[in-house]
């Protein structure tokens, strides 16, 4: 879709650049996806030569520019099993971006899947301002963030612990090629615990921690305690009552999986 308000195209961008009117600009295909009367100009991220990929010894790092197709060639089981998830061609892989998927905070964005279940930190940039987020507490709510005027998504950092760890994913749509309606990841721990992340089903992820592997009983009360009913999705791509009983489902799946 044409942005036909936008009269400048500012490249490469930086934090002290913005003004009311600006958007920030990845890949595009999440800006482009709807009308946007509001907006004046955008401030080209892409240009900025950030590395798709940061790779240490303790950590992964995420550039908010890596596309999906980097990331999910990076070689990483859980990372390229997120990738999937998407609703997307290969066309979209290779211009969407980690970070706008995430700054688009969609239920069924995988990225928010990944970072959450990982552990991710979220590096945002301002003008004269540097602070991290917790990519769990990053996403508030459907297409809401964190994300303060001129504030802008740097990169994701995922610990290598994490990003290495023993995963099983369930992910479930009302069609084949649809939509994500559910998303969970579960992570064993290095202690054996788990860390059960919900995603897609709900309005913003959800991480349940569990020191020891439970039992059924104990996830199931956990799910019921921890994530309210209006928490749970309802649009066309499914109702809080399918979204919450495949949430449960895919729990308990994960839960014997991680736990054989």
């Amino acid at each position: 879709m044409d942005l036909n308000t936008v009269a400048e195209v500012i490249s490469p961008a930086g934090p002290g650049q913005w003004r009311p009117g600006d958007a920030w600009l990845g890949g595009g295909t999440a800006l482009f996806a709807e009308p946007r009367p509001h907006l004046s100009r955008l401030l080209d991220l892409t240009a900025a030569g950030w590395p798709a990929l940061t790779l240490s010894d303790e950590s992964l790092e995420i550039a908010a520019t890596c596309t999906i197709a980097e990331l999910a060639a990076s070689g990483h089981e859980i990372a390229t099993k997120c990738c999937q998830a998407f609703l997307a061609s290969f066309k979209i892989w290779n211009v969407a971006t980690v970070g706008g998927n995430l700054c688009a905070a969609l239920p069924a964005g995988p990225m928010i899947a990944l970072g959450a279940a990982l552990d991710g930190t979220c590096l945002l940039l301002g003008p004269g301002t540097r602070r991290e987020v917790p990519v769990a507490d990053f996403v508030t709510g459907d297409g809401v963030t964190v994300l303060a005027d001129g504030e802008l998504l740097r990169s994701i950092t995922v610990p290598v612990a994490a990003l290495t760890a023993r995963f099983a994913l369930r992910q479930g749509s009302l069609h084949p090629y649809g939509r994500s309606g559910v998303l969970l990841i579960g992570r064993v721990t290095e202690t054996g615990g788990l860390v059960l992340t919900v995603t897609a089903a709900t309005k913003r992820p959800y991480v349940l921690r569990f020191r020891g592997m439970p039992d059924a009983e104990v996830v199931q009360i956990a799910l019921s305690e921890r994530i309210p009913h209006e928490a749970y999705m309802s649009d066309i791509h499914g109702l809080p009552a399918w979204r919450r009983h495949m949430t449960r489902l895919y729990a308990e799946e994960i839960r014997r999986e991680l736990a054989a």
